[in-house]
């Protein structure tokens, strides 16, 4: 008896280091004083300080290039896109599944803009996300083409319908399924090559920005009709003298319309309105995910109808604010990009323990590559953030820059992932987006916007 009280007591004493060793409480300090503020902070010192802003006469230049795979395939073929089977990305109750065949054809589609020596480049793609690996791989490539990171601007559709395979590690993989590197090489090479074609094709345009209440299409998912919804649908219009057209769309609502029972590729309702404006109106259209964090759709009908009524209404309503709008063909333009400093970084077991980082970092690798970015074209501000970012936190922005005369609009998923920021308020709430998604502590949220509302003052 006296061993077997030994032998527990070891084991006891064994279980309690381990439970302090492998967790630890949330750390609820501010972040106004932590290294990581100060860190940021002298960054956007040295950008302000080198910041120029011009005034000149637009170029632009649009590319699209198919990022449909071939399914079955004896082999995978990274040349030409082909593949044994490829799973589906976005819900991790579909168990990294094959999918069982292309519903619609999905694209990654650049939109470049040049304002004297300053390039832009927009790139949105009928993904999940922009994957932080793949930016750093489509990086390597570009930078011998001498287009640099702070001339990106990525953003994905944030379809749940779309290839995967792109995430090394346990928990990407749970998301997007096993990771494939020769899909990942035929990805990168895929936006690297809708880059560069959008960069050849610049031609003199005029531009166009604005937005429009689209409210019956968004709710709050995470608190309800108590919630707050980022109601405005964004774009930017392009017309080249004498050419072709294109439109950039941003809209905040969650393109989740088909749950994961869908095993087919689509582009979820970002797709159909792509589609749509395409087939009536434009040349090109370009869809961002914009603040979706805690924002969902709302749409009528079953299966694929649903998607298709959203993005088609959405499309529809698009068109009849482009009809008359003023364009212009000189405009003011600049930007910032800022790579941020993080706070220590944990996947939380319950609301108030955390697991230990070193642990954090072995299941889930948070990148080294996360930007912050804010553009301005004419009177328009397009932040981009590296997450799924709150629409509450997006609409407080929108109404700032509004009484300074600005509009502004705020993308998610710009070539890196952060997991969900949203207001700090919500961060012990027992639900998926704060409890499972919140890796960074309850202040990630406001050190975010604070950093943003700093680069945005320099902008305007």
């Amino acid at each position: 008896m006296k061993r077997a009280g030994i032998i527990t007591g070891v084991l006891a004493l064994l279980l309690a280091i381990l439970y302090f060793t492998a967790t630890g409480p949330v750390n609820q300090e501010s972040y106004f004083e932590s290294d990581y503020y100060k860190e940021s902070c002298s960054k956007i010192d040295d950008l302000k300080e080198n910041y120029t802003s011009f005034n000149d006469s637009l170029l632009a230049g649009f590319a699209k290039v198919s990022i449909t795979p071939v399914l079955n395939n004896i082999e995978d073929n990274a040349e030409e896109g082909k593949f044994i089977q490829v799973p589906l990305a976005g819900f991790g109750a579909r168990k990294g599944a094959p999918a069982t065949g292309i519903h619609d054809s999905i694209f990654v589609k650049a939109a470049a803009l040049k304002v004297a020596d300053r390039l832009f480049v927009f790139v949105g793609a009928d993904l999940l996300i922009i994957p932080p690996n793949i930016t750093d791989s489509v990086m390597v490539a570009l930078s011998t083409k001498g287009i640099q990171r702070d001339q990106l601007f990525f953003s994905a559709t944030h379809t749940h319908s779309s290839l995967g395979a792109w995430a090394p590690g346990w928990v990407g993989e749970q998301f997007s399924g096993e990771y494939n590197p020769r899909l990942a090489k035929w990805l990168t090479r895929q936006i690297v090559m809708a880059v560069t074609a959008a960069v050849s094709d610049l031609k003199p345009a005029s531009l166009a920005t604005g937005d429009f209440d689209a409210a019956q299409y968004t709710r709050n998912r995470l608190i309800g009709a108590r919630g707050t919804t980022n109601d405005d649908f964004s774009f930017i219009y392009l017309q080249q003298d004498n050419g072709k057209n294109a439109v950039i769309g941003s809209f905040a609502a969650h393109a989740t319309t088909m749950g994961d029972k869908n095993m087919q590729i689509s582009g979820d309702y970002p797709g159909y309105w792509q589609r749509k404006m395409e087939n009536t109106s434009v040349d090109y259209a370009i869809f961002f995910a914009g603040s979706v964090g805690s924002q969902t759709n709302v749409g009528e009908g079953e299966g694929f109808e649903k998607p298709k009524f959203i993005g088609e209404a959405l499309a529809d309503s698009l068109n009849v604010h482009l009809q008359n709008i003023p364009l212009k063909n000189k405009i003011t333009a600049s930007s910032l990009t800022l790579k941020m400093a993080l706070p220590e970084y944990h996947i939380r077991l319950s609301t108030q323990r955390n697991l230990a980082t070193f642990l954090c970092r072995k299941l889930n690798p948070i990148p080294d590559n996360s930007v912050l970015q804010v553009v301005r074209l004419g009177n328009m501000i397009w932040i981009t953030t590296p997450a799924d970012f709150s629409g509450e936190y997006a609409l407080q922005l929108k109404n700032a820059l509004a009484t300074k005369g600005y509009k502004a609009n705020v993308s998610s998923f710009n070539g890196s992932y952060l997991g969900y920021i949203i207001p700090g308020k919500y961060f012990y709430l027992d639900k998926y987006e704060p409890k499972d998604m919140g890796w960074f502590g309850p202040t990630m949220g406001d050190y975010t916007m604070d950093l943003i509302h700093q680069l945005s003052e320099i902008v305007i």
